[in-house]
């Protein structure tokens, strides 16, 4: 139920006023001074404050100041009589909700009651969803206890607070979005829009009207003026995943934006300013890019003001247990009541650590989601898992996940690299078991550690 605080110096005015209300189901509380008033709000939740202009002591303008101070969401309607009007709207420009002459009719004060109540009721909201959004976002919700990723969580921290633009470089599934969202939801632009625009999913055409907004008429089918995505994002965050798929004719319009903060809808010749934040995500390497002539070297600087690198999952293969346990508890309500699962056995971690990740982390995400539905008891085992997926595990070359501008020395480091963690995780990070695992000398395997900056493990 709503509360309604009703203040009038009348002594007989706040409980007419209250018992009208009263019928209308909200629950009330009266006062006949500001300063009774102010204690009131101070202890109770006031939904509504409705309170007269004109009492002695602390006036109602002084009351509406020191409310919205304490909360600056309060709706307040103003009660003044004739030949105050100036004051009422005085009051508005201070924040009130509105004002009402004396006398009023009841319907007229029961529906500015209602419309203020409707505006307090949708703010609660936003600020629920905001708090939410910023709750999801933060950066102890992207998993990773892996050095490379703590490098990234310091990164974010350092980048979020200010306006500069964001590149994000990473293959497909590392989560670019999320951290695009992270560093968004922990700027000063927080409160303020995030939308976000997947380059690689429209025709240039399409996408050129989907970033820039078009004019009525500008080409078949433009029945209506429509705002673009820059316009939509004015005063927030824009976030252009797969921004190397642009077109060289984008990419010179959006290196205009970016240097002028100014663009033109499309049919349209009025410059239309935008006050955004950029972030834009690649799965390409836009310096290879850019030497090849496939990307805009002053478009590539301009992007690449403070980057930020999203390793893969086979980079970070001490973070898979910790993913996993993440995903089993986000889809646990997927399971059937009262069936809960744990974990997953030795061997499903084992064998996830052998494995190559060609679609990173939501490639993870989706084989716990459908070995937990599937899992009849409480360990996700070996037999829960797709045949496929287990019998591509032995197949550890992935050459899609090697550039082919990759040298063959690279490749071969990356190779030895995986192997080399997978040895350690089956030895338990005892060097000497791993070197045999993998038939070397453990002389052999420190001096690979060593060259490869791979510090791990003990030297049993």
């Amino acid at each position: 139920m709503e509360t309604i605080l009703i203040v009038d110096d009348e002594k007989n005015y706040p409980p007419i006023i209250a018992a009208i209300l009263e019928d209308e189901g909200y629950e009330t509380l009266t006062a006949n001074s500001g300063e009774t008033a102010l204690s009131i709000l101070e202890e109770s939740d006031v939904d509504l404050l409705l309170t007269d202009m004109k009492m002695p002591g602390m006036d109602g303008m002084e009351l509406l100041a020191r409310a919205r101070e304490k909360d600056p969401d309060l709706p307040v309607i103003m009660m003044t009589a004739y030949g105050t009007v100036d004051k009422g709207l005085e009051a508005m420009d201070m924040g009130a909700h509105s004002y009402v002459w004396k006398p009023f009719q009841n319907e007229q004060l029961i529906l500015f009651v209602k419309r203020a109540l409707a505006m307090r009721r949708v703010l609660r909201e936003n600020r629920l969803l905001r708090d939410q959004l910023g709750s999801h976002y933060r950066f102890d919700n992207i998993i990773g206890k892996s050095r490379p990723m703590q490098e990234v969580f310091a990164t974010i921290r350092k980048v979020a607070p200010t306006s500069a633009t964001v590149l994000i470089e990473g293959e497909s599934g590392t989560g670019k979005e999320m951290v695009a969202k992270s560093i968004h939801f922990n700027s000063q632009r927080k409160d303020r829009p995030f939308v976000a625009v997947n380059c690689a999913a429209l025709a240039e055409s399409l996408l050129e009207s989907e970033l820039f907004g078009h004019e009525k008429g500008a080409f078949t089918g433009a029945g209506y003026m429509k705002k673009g995505r820059f316009e939509l994002a004015d005063s927030g965050t824009l976030f252009l995943d797969e921004i190397g798929e642009l077109s060289p004719a984008l990419q010179i319009k959006l290196l205009r934006v970016l240097q002028e903060r100014a663009f033109e809808r499309v049919g349209g010749i009025k410059p239309i300013s935008v006050d955004i934040r950029l972030i834009a995500a690649t799965n390409r390497n836009l310096k290879q890019e850019m030497e090849q002539g496939r990307f805009r070297d002053d478009l590539f600087y301009r992007l690449n003001v403070l980057p930020v690198y999203l390793p893969p999952l086979r980079e970070r293969p001490e973070d898979i247990a910790l993913l996993v346990e993440h995903f089993i508890k986000k889809y646990e309500s997927e399971r059937a009541a009262g069936s809960i699962v744990t974990g997953i056995s030795q061997d499903v971690l084992r064998l996830f650590h052998r494995y190559y990740w060609p679609g990173n982390v939501r490639e993870l995400e989706n084989l716990v989601e459908r070995a937990l539905i599937l899992c009849p008891g409480s360990v996700i085992e070996l037999a829960d898992l797709p045949k496929e997926f287990i019998r591509s595990v032995d197949n550890t070359l992935y050459l899609d996940g090697i550039p082919a501008s990759a040298k063959l020395a690279d490749a071969l480091a990356v190779v030895e690299k995986a192997m080399i963690e997978r040895a350690l995780f089956m030895a338990d990070n005892v060097q000497s078991k791993a070197a045999d695992i993998l038939g070397i000398a453990k002389s052999g395997l420190s001096q690979k550690l060593k060259k490869l900056e791979m510090e791990k493990g003990s030297k049993g």
